[in-house]
């Protein structure tokens, strides 16, 4: 994970301090690989599985009448199972041709009744799970149980820092439930994703509300948005960099295009001065000169000469 690190950020931190926030970088979990030339023929819904704050995205061939807010019955990769409308998108982001499903039929009066009824016997089968777990001595954290509405399966999804052997344990649980027995293992943030909860902001998780897209994250995005290296700052409660500052290094990556970079030395006023901050939010831009002055000037008045180099009006 080093080569992230440009020699002026090394400065910035201690070999020991920044050994800890690499800890912190997901660089190589990704799970928002796309084919971005894909462009669907028709127009798209939006689907989300509650249980697992999974967004999908389906078609609507043989049902009529979907609008926001509906609840239909999809084979999703788990099962055939209730999902929420969300709307319809002509225009879809970070999907494969192979993620599309369809809308096989709106819910009824009968569906709702068994969700209700199996959303009792959830409380009751997480149990029953931690029992075989201890029984099996197998180091394993619960997360969420979930029985699936249109088929007999029940998900089970949990947290290791191992890989887990649980063959066995899935053999019981068969025989418990007398039903097809899924076990998923996710990650932290994952885990994150589907408990939910507020930020360091006050909203709730970007991951559990606004996408469940989980880009990776490192070190040089919050550098590039000038937020402070402390991880403690910069962290969510999964234990890993805040999922927000993927979300918003795209915009900050297009405005840093048109505004000079630090450390760029430039001639004003009679005499020469030196970049030392750019702040992309406010279009504010400091300057140290050297004889001494420290200005602050608006974006707007940078522009670049013939010869491609920055100047100021």
């Amino acid at each position: 994970m080093s080569d992230i690190f440009e020699n002026d950020f090394e400065d910035d931190i201690d070999k020991n301090e920044r050994e800890n926030l690499e800890a912190f970088e997901d660089i190589g979990e990704d799970s928002f690989q796309s084919d971005m030339n894909f462009m669907p023929d028709r127009p798209l819904y939006h689907l989300k599985l509650a249980y697992s704050r999974e967004s999908i995205y389906a078609t609507s061939e043989n049902v009529d009448d979907v609008k926001a807010g509906d609840w239909v019955i999809v084979a999703s990769r788990y099962g055939k199972d209730m999902a929420i409308v969300l709307g319809k998108t002509k225009k879809p982001y970070g999907i494969k041709q192979s993620d599309i499903v369809e809308i096989e039929r709106l819910t009824n009066k009968d569906d709702f009744k068994r969700a209700d009824e199996l959303k009792a016997k959830e409380e009751n089968a997480a149990v029953i799970f931690k029992e075989k777990v201890a029984m099996h001595n197998l180091d394993m954290k619960l997360v969420a149980v979930h029985f699936l509405v249109g088929e007999q399966k029940a998900l089970f999804f949990f947290s290791s820092d191992n890989r887990v052997d649980f063959r066995e344990l899935v053999k019981d649980l068969v025989a418990v439930f007398k039903m097809r027995i899924e076990l998923r293992q996710i990650g932290i943030r994952d885990e994150t994703r589907i408990i939910g909860g507020l930020g360091i902001c006050g909203r709730p998780y970007c991951c559990h509300a606004v996408s469940d897209k989980i880009r990776p994250v490192s070190i040089r995005m919050a550098k590039d948005q000038n937020l402070s290296l402390n991880s403690m700052n910069i962290s969510g409660q999964c234990g890993r960099l805040l999922c927000c500052l993927s979300y918003e290094y795209d915009w900050y990556n297009e405005v840093r295009k048109h505004l000079p970079q630090k450390g760029i030395k430039l001639y004003y006023d009679g005499t020469n001065f030196k970049i030392t901050e750019v702040n992309p939010i406010t279009s504010m831009i400091k300057m140290l000169g050297d004889d001494g002055r420290l200005l602050e000037v608006n974006a707007k008045r940078f522009s670049k000469d013939s010869n491609n180099h920055w100047t100021v009006q």
